[in-house]
């Protein structure tokens, strides 16, 4: 592809991805917000997915890691192959993050005894991990928005083959992806002694 053909690619998509990287966030913002049970919907909540898609992210490290040493192995092939099943791992992740939410009610970290409330002594007991918690939970939630628009431009820039622009987004998009994925992991381990039975 030629350079102006490859312009025109990124250009081509340009709109589409600023309105996804929106679109996606403040829809996954609104559906956590609602409860199918609130909707007059009777479901079981989907409690085995927690553990799913907390896989699913540590998956997605793998593979983002793979990917650049198949890169840097000089196989575009290969590393083709495992960012586009990255991606699709990061949309699996997220149908079913907002599935669950959808169909249980939010855990607090510290929450004991299950009933949605700290006291006093849970707070006590939870020390300082609350807040070791809550910076990876607040990074790892602000880093999976900003996230959004770096992959699928890195991404069309590699369609496009201008793999000079596509290596200097990837060298940014690269060590933030992992830290969403790998935290996204930390966050379920740190989160899942509290989860209802």
């Amino acid at each position: 592809m030629n350079n102006s053909g490859s312009q025109k690619l990124e250009k081509k998509f340009k709109g589409s991805i600023i309105a996804v990287s929106i679109i996606i966030p403040v829809a996954v913002a609104v559906l956590f917000s609602v409860k199918l049970k609130d909707l007059g919907i009777e479901v079981e909540p989907l409690s085995f997915l927690p553990p799913i898609y907390a896989s699913i992210n540590g998956i997605t490290a793998l593979l983002l890691i793979m990917g650049v040493m198949a890169i840097k192995n000089g196989n575009r092939k290969v590393h083709e192959k495992l960012m586009t099943l990255a991606i699709a791992c990061s949309v699996i992740f997220l149908v079913m993050y907002v599935a669950y939410h959808m169909t249980a009610e939010s855990t607090r970290f510290g929450d004991v005894n299950g009933d949605g409330m700290l006291d006093d002594i849970e707070k006590t007991n939870a020390g300082s991990m609350r807040y070791a918690y809550f910076f990876i939970l607040i990074s790892h939630i602000i880093l999976s928005i900003a996230i959004i628009p770096l992959v699928l431009f890195t991404y069309v820039r590699a369609l496009a083959e201008q793999f000079d622009r596509h290596k200097k987004l990837a060298k940014i998009t690269f060590p933030i992806w992992l830290y969403v994925a790998i935290t996204g992991v930390v966050v379920y381990l740190m989160i899942s002694p509290y989860y209802v039975q």
